[in-house]
């Protein structure tokens, strides 16, 4: 058996997503290995972190500031909102550079179910930027979820009355994904998006 403080380490390493107790224990084992370059440059980097990232008061970003980078870059699209589910999806969109406007973390999805409703997200906070004025286009990227649907539906409900443009993403086939590896679900999106060639 470790001591205390491996086993500390262990059971927090092991709470993040993706990694369960074997894998914690691996990466505590490479941690301690190498102190040095592994182990103290990630407790400084946690500890800075955890100093310094802030929730954004706009779009629910995160960031070393608020308002974040993203919705003070004066280069940024202003009329466009890209409405994500969560912080990780602004960086997913962000890899790409496909995307210049600006972005609104709702912080979950409606699930009635799990006792998620509108007054537990940021919608409210969406219309009232929407009201604001400025804003001509809101792009719902949201998951393809029946609770992602749900969320979709709502918040475009609830925009309906601005006289701006509520978009989503295309759902369907992905660029180079062959028909035979793909779930029903998608395909039957892919017939139902389709378009003219």
């Amino acid at each position: 058996m470790a001591g205390a403080e491996i086993e500390a380490l262990i059971r927090q390493l092991s709470r993040l997503p993706g990694l369960g107790p074997r894998s914690a224990r691996r990466i505590a084992l490479a941690l301690i290995k190498r102190r040095d370059s592994l182990l103290d440059p990630l407790a400084r980097a946690l500890t800075a972190a955890a100093e310094a990232v802030k929730v954004c008061k706009v779009c629910g970003n995160f960031d070393s500031q608020s308002p974040c980078t993203i919705c003070t870059d004066a280069k940024r699209d202003r009329a466009t909102i890209c409405v994500v589910e969560d912080v990780a999806d602004i960086w997913a969109l962000e890899r790409t550079a496909a995307y210049r406007g600006l972005y609104h973390v709702t912080g979950g999805l409606l699930s009635p179910l799990d006792g998620v409703g509108p007054g537990d997200l940021r919608i409210d906070d969406l219309t009232r930027r929407v009201r604001e004025g400025g804003v001509k286009e809101a792009i719902l990227a949201l998951s393809a979820t029946v609770e992602g649907q749900t969320t979709a539906h709502y918040i475009a409900d609830r925009l309906k009355d601005t006289g701006i443009t509520v978009s989503g993403l295309a759902h369907g086939v992905p660029v180079g994904g062959q028909l035979d590896c793909l779930d029903d679900g998608t395909i039957s999106a892919a017939l139902k998006a389709r378009r003219a060639v």
